[in-house]
């Protein structure tokens, strides 16, 4: 059996913060319907690299997913959505804030039809404050909610991180409060309840001492490269093959056993430097040592030599490194599935690991109004036939 196996999620989403929040239940086994644009469908079928007209990014999000074509601006199609919501256990929505209300779909309105119903919404900024009704997408959120300011060389413009973090950040804190709220009104006799997060909120809740480092000091944090401010030693270093060499030596006896591997006992057996803010005030010139080691020897001897003195260090990795790596593959991070028309395709495993309960591919990614009459053509939340 499925953890959530019997849970019915409505999804109104579209993009990325929403529908990654409701493919994450769907991994463990929820019955999620999606609801889709009659014209086109999510934007995300056509987004980054496609194959035969569909992306592969969709075949990720979407799996494990019904698809019903709907046009929400229309009677019929908002009675549809009135029609599912009274039999959902969730419903998933990350439009504009007002955007449901102003099709008759909003919380008052569904909450009154269904009590039970828990209603996740994520936005930029959250539903209520005066910025509620701006439109907030995930890299407004990094930059706001203090990441952005973070992720550059000191002096120069900061950059994104590679990927849409702070929507999948949103999606993560959104699947967290759902299974709150179901453990609320399963367990505690509660009713529904309606989840508000911000995509700003998200990110600045992994922002660690940022705010209490300003309050208590003044202290603005800002870029660092590679390094990690306050924390020493933790950087990049070049290595004799142009390869860089993550190494995280702050620990008082891993920084030991570092400088001891890269036969520096001076600065091992230093006693300024037994403790991190003694590294911290020297982090130049251990940076310094460090990196004459590593830039006289290629990235596999680097760590063959750390990794035998039990020294926290890795190299960075491609998607190429990725798909090759015996540990992604021991744990089943790369699986082999096929999309919708039967083409083999490698998509990415699920997590969290549940050692009873594990999440499973079950369905590829549907066609654009697949389930519009197994969905809509009889009364009830038909059973997911799997």
């Amino acid at each position: 059996m499925d953890a959530l196996q019997g849970l019915k999620v409505l999804e109104l989403g579209q993009l990325i913060a929403g529908p990654f929040a409701a493919k994450t239940l769907a991994d463990f086994g929820a019955d999620v319907i999606k609801i889709e644009p009659v014209e086109g469908g999510d934007p995300l079928r056509t987004w980054r690299l496609l194959r035969e007209g569909t992306s592969v990014w969709w075949e990720v999000q979407s799996r494990n997913k019904r698809s019903v074509a709907l046009d929400l601006r229309t009677a019929e199609g908002q009675a549809a959505v009135r029609a599912l919501a009274a039999e959902a256990d969730v419903l998933v929505e990350n439009f504009k804030p007002g955007t449901l209300e102003g099709w008759g779909l909003g919380w008052d309105a569904l909450h009154a039809l269904n009590p039970r119903l828990i209603m996740l919404r994520i936005s930029g900024y959250g539903q209520t404050g005066p910025y509620a009704g701006k439109p907030g997408f995930g890299v407004l959120g990094e930059a706001m909610g203090g990441l952005r300011h973070l992720t550059a060389e000191p002096g120069r413009v900061p950059v994104r991180v590679g990927v849409s973090i702070g929507d999948t950040l949103a999606a993560l804190h959104g699947v967290m409060g759902v299974l709150m709220a179901l453990r609320h009104r399963e367990v505690h006799g509660g009713q529904g309840q309606m989840i508000d997060v911000a995509l700003y909120e998200s990110v600045f809740n992994v922002m660690e001492s940022l705010l209490p480092e300003y309050d208590a000091f003044g202290a603005v944090r800002g870029a660092a490269g590679s390094a990690l401010p306050g924390i020493a030693p933790s950087n990049a270093y070049a290595c004799a093959d142009g390869a860089y060499v993550l190494v995280a030596g702050n620990g008082d006896s891993i920084f030991r056993r570092l400088m001891r591997a890269i036969g520096r006992s001076d600065l091992e057996n230093d006693p300024g430097l037994a403790r991190n803010e003694g590294r911290v005030a020297r982090v130049a010139e251990i940076d310094a040592a460090i990196g004459a080691w590593t830039g006289q020897h290629p990235i596999a001897q680097v760590l063959q030599v750390l990794d035998a003195a039990a020294v926290p260090a890795g190299r960075i990795y491609s998607v190429a490194d990725i798909a090759a790596d015996p540990q992604y593959q021991a744990r089943d991070m790369i699986l082999q599935t096929a999309d919708a028309q039967g083409r083999p395709l490698k998509v990415p495993g699920i997590v969290p690991k549940l050692a009873q309960t594990p999440g499973r591919l079950r369905t590829p990614a549907p066609h654009l109004g697949q389930h519009n009459d197994e969905v809509l053509g009889r009364p009830g939340w038909p059973a997911r036939a799997d």
